[in-house]
């Protein structure tokens, strides 16, 4: 069996610790950066953030900003994010916002979009207040502008008045970050068909409707000036450990989490595995039930079964390429400022 090629999505988690004490945003910060080294220096081939909005779990607000810290710690590695949700973003800022990222590591970053908020009702509304496009509806044409806005020539604006004007995003583009729809629907696999744009499947996300929206995508595409055939990958949530029986403990917080966010109940930073391991115990059979619903669709388990299955797993949809989302909680012995279930995720899985 070909063996996949393997990068990773990050959502920069936030977790307690020992003595009721929570990670600052900067030691979470802090970790997810020496992870990018590390993922750089294993060989992974990119390195997405997030976008996620007013979560006490998650850090991973701003992609930019985290992809040009990012970019200037790692030498190889593509950078990018997973994703932009464009209706919080007004087009041309977007477009403003990678080109120059793209000329800080050029050849390097990635340009993920996506429709989703990213968040609750009440911030997608702060988000929209602030003068954004905030217009689902423009979201085929907002992906559209922006990928000429990036080119040298720019975009053209056409006035009722008869009038054009000229948009770019960088005074002189040298080149383009590399565009992918992101989604867990029809639309987007229609849409980045439709574009003639790289695609990716959250499977992360949702492992709902995968293989349809995959044959969507593959039989309707479009080619286009930056592709001239199908491109895609999948997303996983991933935990690997030496022994099954610690990817088994290490996966709890974040299966808890998820649970919580099932249930529409408060959120609040990941928990170590010992504090989950003992909320687990005093749960009711739904929590139970509805974690090993979640947990059917991870990955979880010794490096070496792992690795195996995310190669099966690729093979399967056809694919060459799985973005895995290290989901490995803390014990909570180890520091704040580290992660070490999560590089050593990395770590086992690397070939």
């Amino acid at each position: 069996m070909t063996s996949a090629a393997l990068s990773v999505l990050d959502l920069v988690p936030v977790r307690s610790g020992a003595d009721g004490s929570t990670q600052t945003s900067a030691q979470a910060v802090a970790a997810s950066m020496a992870l990018a080294q590390r993922a750089d220096e294993l060989g992974y081939r990119r390195y997405w953030f997030a976008e996620h909005h007013n979560m006490p779990s998650v850090a991973s607000t701003t992609p930019p900003v985290l992809i040009a810290a990012a970019a200037s710690r790692t030498t190889r590695i593509r950078v990018g994010s997973g994703g932009v949700m464009l209706p919080n973003h007004a087009p041309l800022v977007v477009a403003e916002q990678f080109a120059a990222l793209e000329a800080i590591a050029p050849g390097r970053i990635d340009l993920g979009i996506g429709r989703a908020p990213g968040s609750d009702p009440v911030i997608t509304q702060l988000l929209r207040q602030s003068g954004t496009s905030g217009d689902v509806e423009r979201f085929p044409s907002h992906v559209q502008d922006i990928a000429l806005m990036l080119r040298h020539e720019g975009a053209t604006v056409r006035f009722t008045s008869g009038g054009e004007y000229t948009v770019r995003s960088t005074p002189m583009a040298s080149d383009a970050p590399e565009i992918w729809l992101l989604g867990s629907s029809d639309y987007s696999a229609q849409l980045a068909a439709s574009l003639g744009l790289p695609y990716v499947f959250a499977n992360h996300f949702s492992g709902q409707g995968l293989q349809r929206a995959l044959d969507l995508y593959r039989s309707a595409f479009q080619p286009s000036s930056v592709l001239e055939t199908p491109r895609t990958f999948l997303t996983a949530n991933v935990v690997a450990a030496p022994s099954a029986d610690e990817a088994a403990a290490r996966a709890l917080p974040q299966l808890r989490m998820m649970t919580r966010l099932r249930r529409n109940q408060p959120l609040t930073p990941l928990e170590t595995v010992e504090q989950a391991q003992r909320g687990l115990a005093e749960a009711d059979a739904g929590e139970q039930t509805l974690i090993d619903g979640i947990r059917a669709n991870w990955f979880i388990g010794a490096g070496p079964e792992v690795r195996e299955a995310l190669d099966a797993f690729a093979a399967q949809y056809g694919v060459d390429e799985i973005m895995i989302s290290p989901v490995a909680g803390s014990f909570e012995a180890e520091p704040l400022d580290a992660t070490p279930g999560r590089v050593q995720t990395l770590e086992l899985l690397a070939r």
